[in-house]
């Protein structure tokens, strides 16, 4: 019976960890207004939702956040839209610099973050046979530049995976590189999920472009969500550009866990009582 109660509480935490379409809708808004996309991205079509937690705190898109509280490497887990094939293989995770909005990625980013072949276990990315390129380092925007965005990437890595020469041995420090020229030359697989945070140091002295807010309930998948969909505030989720907080689909990820949890506990004291 125990192995029973195990099995049903695997499924459980399953449901309640999966990711919905207005998930994916949010995170892709969230990009495409903070203008990640296309500065950085030339595209972003997730097909999972990426979780970055720092001290165990998990960050909303675009949430900003003291230099002191991301200097340590995140916990990332990653959770598939649900119905859909778990994540399996083998991926990259990286982490850049994308400086601050409207800022020309032309001349590269500041990679703060890379190792391939991670793992999955138990949908959070394991390094324990990962091979670090540049190990994790915390952002450092020279004060005073303005609210710099860090985009934490994971890729999906085919067995034809090879890295370029430049990039295949452990790379010490942040430094500069194309991210773009970087997937297409290694043969990277698809960009499976991202997220965001931003770093602020000092006063902002720069004039930046204004980002709106991204409004879930303007999102295509809303619609097809149903009604039972529940926003947080006003409506919106976080501000897509450098001071976001609030997380996209808060409520609906409340109810899943809620959820969840009611029929875990329904079913061990079904248990109990045989």
């Amino acid at each position: 019976m125990m192995i029973s109660l195990t099995v049903v509480s695997l499924a459980l935490l399953s449901v309640a960890n999966a990711a919905t379409t207005l998930d994916i809708s949010a995170i892709e808004a969230h990009f495409q207004q903070a203008l990640i996309v296309p500065s950085l991205l030339p595209a972003f079509t997730p097909t999972a939702v990426l979780s970055v937690a720092f001290s165990g705190s998990a960050i909303t898109p675009g949430q900003a956040l003291a230099q002191a509280d991301v200097a340590t490497k995140p916990v990332v887990t990653v959770s598939a839209v649900d119905g859909t094939t778990p994540l399996t293989g083998s991926f990259t995770i990286a982490m850049v610099d994308a400086d601050v909005v409207g800022t020309d990625e032309s001349g590269g980013v500041s990679r703060h973050w890379l190792e391939n072949a991670v793992t999955l276990e138990s949908d959070t990315v394991s390094n324990a046979s990962a091979k670090t390129i540049t190990a994790y380092a915390g952002p450092g925007p020279a004060s005073g530049s303005g609210p710099h965005r860090y985009v934490v990437l994971l890729y999906q890595q085919p067995s034809t995976f090879t890295a370029p020469a430049n990039l295949s041995t452990l790379v010490d420090g942040v430094q500069k590189f194309d991210l773009t020229a970087y997937v297409k030359d290694s043969g990277l697989g698809d960009l499976v999920a991202a997220n965001y945070f931003t770093v602020e140091v000092g006063t902002d002295s720069t004039s930046l472009p204004v980002t709106s807010s991204v409004v879930t309930s303007t999102l295509a998948s809303a619609g097809a969500s149903g009604s039972g969909v529940k926003s947080t505030g006003t409506g919106s989720t976080s501000a897509p550009g450098p001071s976001g907080s609030n997380p996209p689909n808060g409520g609906a990820a409340s109810f899943k866990l809620d959820f969840a949890s009611s029929v875990l506990v329904a079913v061990t004291m079904m248990v109990l009582l045989q």
